[in-house]
C-alpha cells in the first residue's frame, strides 16, 4: 500500500495517531518509487477533526477503504488508485494530509489558512528527498484554499498538478498564487459544478460580505495553466465523454460534494495524477467550454416568465 497518513500538529507534521514525525516514513517511500510514478497529496475541507475517530479524516475520506459514517465518506486513495489490495509494484505514492477544520467559516477558514505553512513544509520534505519530483495536489472546498495558500510559499518547480474541487476561495487570491514561483508552474484544474452555487454565495457573503470578491465557482479563465471544469456543464460532460471519461448526471440541485460523489469523476481525476502526459491541459482546454454558465442556472424558474428578471433563473434540469 502506498498510502502515508500525516497530521498538520501546532509542532509541524506527525504521522497520523502519534507525534512521530514523517520523514523516515517518507524517504523510504521514495526511495522505492519508480521515476515516474506520482507523488500525491490528499487535502480534506471543513468539519473534519484528526483525533476524534468520527471526524478524523483518516478514518473517512482517506481511509484504504471507504470509511465508516455517512455515504459521502468514500475512500479517495482507493478511487485515486493508490490503496489498492495484494502485492504490486507501487503505483505512486499517495500522502493524506489532515488538519483542524472545525467550527463555523470564519474559524475554519483561519485555521485553513494556517494550515498552508505545515503543507508547504510537506512539498519541501518531499523535495529534499526526491529534488527532482513535482507533487500533485488534490482538495476540496477548504482544502482547495489551503493548497493555494501552500504553493504560493512553495519553491519553484516544486507542484506539478493542482486539482481543486469545488474550492471555498476567491478567484483574486488564485490570481495572486499563479503569479508566485511555485503557481507560476504549476498547473491548475478548478473543478466547478452549478449545484454547489449556495455554498459559494454563502462563502463570498461571510468572507466578502462587501461583494468584492468572487468564488472559485465563479471560475478564472485567462491563464495559461489554469483551466475551469464545469462538472454539470452539458458540454463539458459530452466533451469528456468523448476523451472516454463518461460522468453520471447530477442528482441534485444543491450539493457541495458531488465534485467528488459523481459516479465517474473519479476516472478524470485519476487520469490527471497517472497520465498526465496521456491527458494535457492543452486537450482538455481544446475538448471543454471554457465559459462556465450563469450561477443559479440549475435551478428552477422561480419567478413567472412575464416578471422582469424571470429568464436570470435556469430552467429546470
Amino acid at each position: 500500500m502506498t498510502l502515508i497518513p500525516i497530521t498538520a500538529i501546532p509542532e509541524g507534521l506527525a504521522l497520523a495517531g502519534g507525534s512521530e514525525p514523517p520523514d523516515a516514513a517518507i524517504a523510504a517511500a521514495l526511495a522505492d518509487l519508480p521515476d515516474k510514478a506520482p507523488v500525491v497529496i490528499m487535502v480534506h475541507g471543513k468539519g473534519y477533526r484528526p483525533g476524534q475517530f468520527d471526524r478524523d479524516p483518516h478514518n473517512l475520506l482517506f481511509a484504504p477503504r471507504g470509511g465508516h459514517g455517512n455515504s459521502r465518506n468514500i475512500s479517495w486513495p482507493r478511487r485515486l488508485g493508490f490503496a489498492l489490495p495484494g502485492p504490486r509494484d507501487p503505483l505512486g505514492l499517495c500522502i493524506a494530509f489532515g488538519w483542524e477544520a472545525s467550527g463555523r467559516i470564519w474559524a475554519a477558514t483561519a485555521k485553513a489558512d494556517a494550515a498552508s505553512g505545515p503543507l508547504a513544509a510537506l512539498i519541501a520534505l518531499i523535495r529534499r528527498f526526491a529534488p527532482g519530483r513535482r507533487v500533485d495536489l488534490i482538495g476540496h472546498s477548504l482544502g482547495a484554499r489551503v493548497i493555494l495558500g501552500a504553493v504560493a510559499q512553495a519553491e519553484a518547480g516544486s507542484v506539478g498538478r493542482a486539482i481543486l474541487l469545488a474550492g471555498a476561495d476567491f478567484t483574486g487570491r488564485a490570481r495572486q498564487v499563479l503569479d508566485t514561483p511555485a503557481g507560476r508552474a504549476a498547473e491548475f484544474f478548478n473543478v466547478t459544478s452549478r449545484e454547489n452555487d449556495l455554498f459559494d454565495f454563502l462563502f463570498e457573503r461571510a468572507l466578502s460580505p462587501l461583494g468584492r470578491e468572487s468564488a472559485l465557482g465563479r471560475g478564472l479563465g485567462g491563464a495559461e495553466n489554469w483551466l475551469d471544469i464545469q462538472i454539470d456543464h452539458a458540454a463539458t460532460v459530452q466533451g469528456l465523454r468523448a476523451m472516454g471519461l463518461p460522468l453520471a448526471a447530477p442528482p441534485l440541485r444543491i450539493c457541495h460534494f458531488s465534485v467528488y460523489l459523481r459516479p465517474g469523476v473519479f476516472r478524470l481525476y485519476r487520469r490527471l495524477v497517472h497520465d498526465r502526459e496521456g491527458l494535457t491541459m492543452a486537450q482538455l482546454r481544446a475538448a471543454l467550454p471554457l465559459t462556465p454558465d450563469p450561477r443559479w442556472s440549475r435551478f428552477p424558474r422561480l419567478l413567472p416568465r412575464r416578471w422582469p428578471g424571470a429568464t436570470a433563473f435556469g430552467k429546470r434540469a
